[in-house]
């Protein structure tokens, strides 16, 4: 798969996350299959750029490419004006978020708001793809609510105004992400435009993310919540797609140390003290499938320190009947 210049690895994307798809966890995700990474979504308010959270969001560093960075806002001088910012910074690609179902983000009209407005969404695209050299790509939702699915028409503004690749999730903003996403409505955007078309939500499973490939004729998968705490769910998908077979899934051991390097890298990145805090939701991603994960969850978040943080898991990935809750 191609956006502009860049020929991806694979069709495979890890979704933009608030909170989740920071600099270690993206690395991660890279490292173990995923053809992509995009950022947490950034405030196209540089004003809050001084912010901690805001500093470690805009830290790509040994990255590898293509960087790619999603802006939330609703002003089109504003949004071009933090697109450039983040091109001048080593962005490598500029992701627009008008798909974000969050209250916080809908009341200031940017997120999913946007779809209420397809004037601004396509004077929005205008002023940042004018404002960059890089390619420009868009993340929607196909549409405010039921009876208002315009991602076909979303689609096809974006097209018009220079958009390089759309990422769809298959849900209304009413739908938050409740029921089953509608990848026959995808489909339909796919049918409508020309450019990349990247199908979200509900891919859970290679079986899953191959059955949406097949039926949208999407041009790549993008994979977020099922990615939580199973990191390597891209590797098994890109296995999947190409051979029909299914890869074994990793044992505890496997896990355990995947796991303390990733938690290695979160201390690394955010200091011992937030990022033991940081590292508690993560911890508990990993472990929710397994025997006795409550009780674990319960030790890992009255720990404030990062050396118990790790023999607590070591501990719990060794336990009996561990290898069993996995295979399940």
């Amino acid at each position: 798969m191609r956006i502009g210049p860049y020929q991806l690895d694979n069709n495979l994307i890890l979704a933009p996350m608030a909170g989740v798809t920071d600099k270690p966890y993206r690395q991660l995700c890279r490292r173990l299959g995923a053809g992509m990474t995009v950022s947490e979504m950034i405030s196209s308010n540089t004003a809050l750029w001084g912010s901690r959270k805001t500093v470690h969001r805009l830290d790509f560093d040994g990255e590898p490419g293509p960087v790619a960075v999603q802006l939330v806002g609703s002003d089109p001088a504003a949004m071009a004006a933090a697109a450039q910012a983040n091109a001048d910074n080593g962005a490598q690609i500029i992701d627009i978020n008008m798909g974000c179902p969050a209250k916080k983000i809908c009341k200031t009209d940017a997120g999913s708001a946007l779809l209420r407005n397809e004037k601004l969404v396509g004077e929005i695209l205008r002023a940042v793809v004018a404002a960059v050299d890089v390619p420009v790509t868009l993340k929607i939702r196909t549409g405010w609510d039921s009876a208002n699915r315009n991602g076909e028409r979303i689609a096809r503004i974006a097209e018009q105004e220079g958009i390089s690749a759309l990422a769809v999730h298959g849900r209304t903003r009413a739908c938050g992400f409740g029921g089953e996403a509608e990848h026959d409505t995808i489909g339909r955007i796919k049918l409508a435009i020309s450019i990349p078309v990247i199908a979200n939500g509900d891919i859970d499973s290679p079986e899953k993310a191959l059955q949406i490939l097949r039926s949208t004729g999407v041009d790549g998968l993008m994979i977020g919540r099922a990615a939580l705490g199973q990191p390597w769910i891209f590797r098994e998908v890109a296995h999947y797609i190409e051979t029909g077979e299914r890869l074994a899934p990793p044992k505890p051991d496997q896990v355990s140390k995947l796991l303390c390097e990733h938690l290695q890298n979160i201390y690394s990145f955010y200091g011992e003290h937030q990022g033991v805090r940081i590292a508690r939701k993560h911890i508990a991603w990993y472990s929710k499938r397994h025997p006795g994960s409550v009780s674990f969850r319960n030790r890992i978040n009255t720990t404030d320190s990062a050396d118990e943080q790790i023999l607590l898991v070591r501990q719990f990935f060794v336990q009996p009947g561990i290898e069993r809750g996995m295979a399940a």
